[in-house]
């Protein structure tokens, strides 16, 4: 079933965007298989048939989740503006801005390791992380095309490679917590923990393509 069209008229614009609210919430907090439609309507203050009705069933409700959450944290690092940034405050810039996320989102951990259990069960979709990835390939590669014209940065580097290694680095306390917390010795969702987290993580991808060793 494809995704529900988003131009729609404010009532029923407004009724959607509450079942993706409250979807998020559920499927983060019970994960796919022990989230309940009835619970999402609960959460959404609507009926159970209107669920149903808007979405068909509960698999296309949680793809659609993700492909609203999936728009809006590419949006955001597209948008970031960091063009007239040196290169590695640029970079740096970007990587606090995927930690940011995560972090802002008390939800956004869970449901992405959610999503990563749907999308290897399931023969899912295109969605809007496959269409706009592109664009934030291109704008990490500028970067570091400016960090290796200007000696910045070494040559040589990857940028999807070193783009998808940041991606893990940069959200791995949130998707993969429990292991990461044993691992590390403290909680890598404390306030603390989070602090500690996005320095080192940020730390380390720099001290990966630097021309001179960045202090860890």
């Amino acid at each position: 079933m494809n995704k529900p069209s988003t131009r729609a008229e404010p009532g029923k614009r407004n009724t959607m965007n509450r079942l993706l609210a409250a979807g998020r919430k559920i499927f983060a907090l019970k994960g796919l298989a022990g989230a309940r439609v009835e619970d999402i309507a609960r959460e959404a203050k609507v009926t159970k048939q209107l669920v149903y009705h808007y979405y068909g069933s509960k698999e296309v409700l949680f793809s659609t989740v993700l492909d609203d959450a999936s728009q809006q944290i590419m949006q955001e690092l597209i948008a970031l503006d960091i063009d007239d940034l040196p290169p590695e405050e640029a970079l740096r810039s970007l990587l606090y801005c995927c930690f940011d996320q995560y972090m802002k989102d008390p939800h956004l951990g869970a449901l992405a390791l959610e999503g990563i259990r749907f999308h290897n069960a399931s023969e899912t979709r295109s969605n809007s992380f496959t269409s706009e990835s592109p664009a934030l390939v291109v704008k990490f590669s500028a970067v570091l095309k400016r960090g290796m014209e200007t000696g910045v940065f070494r040559q040589g580097i990857d940028a999807r490679l070193l783009l998808a290694s940041s991606a893990l680095l940069m959200s791995g306390g949130f998707t993969n917590h429990y292991t990461m917390s044993v691992l590390v010795g403290f909680d890598t969702t404390s306030e603390d923990g989070m602090r500690i987290w996005r320095e080192h993580s940020a730390n380390l991808i720099l001290a990966s393509i630097m021309q001179q060793p960045v202090r860890l």
